[in-house]
């Protein structure tokens, strides 16, 4: 937990075995899950193979989508950094051609940096 709780703050880390036993049906033979954490009620998990997003849905949370981004599919992506009265970091990831990103909002808690630094790793 040493590296997930550096990169997350305790609010946002979701331990891999907890992930594992929640979304585990989802991975292929021969993906494991590297990190993972919670905003609001998503979900990110990133694999050695992808990025998952988990966008939990209604006002019972049992419906759920799940959108499977493979790494060579993202096209860029954007950080910006929380300010002073500006408590929120922001992440954006644009996949394919789509003009729109994927846009998620952070609190001071989670590292952006380091953030983009594992989304660094496997786009790069």
């Amino acid at each position: 937990m040493g590296r997930l709780s550096g990169i997350f703050g305790h609010a946002g880390v979701v331990e891999p075995e907890k992930l594992n036993t929640d979304y585990g049906q989802l991975l292929g033979d021969t993906e494991s899950i590297e990190i993972g954490f919670v905003v609001f009620r998503d979900t990110f998990i990133f694999t050695n193979k992808r990025l998952i997003v988990v966008d939990i849905q209604g006002a019972t949370g049992k419906k759920r989508s799940y959108l499977s981004i493979p790494y060579n599919k993202i096209t860029k992506y954007s950080i910006e950094t929380a300010g002073h009265f500006d408590l929120d970091a922001e992440l954006k990831i644009w996949v394919g051609s789509d003009p729109n990103p994927l846009d998620k909002t952070f609190n001071r808690n989670v590292d952006i940096y380091e953030l983009q630094k594992v989304l660094a790793n496997h786009v790069l």
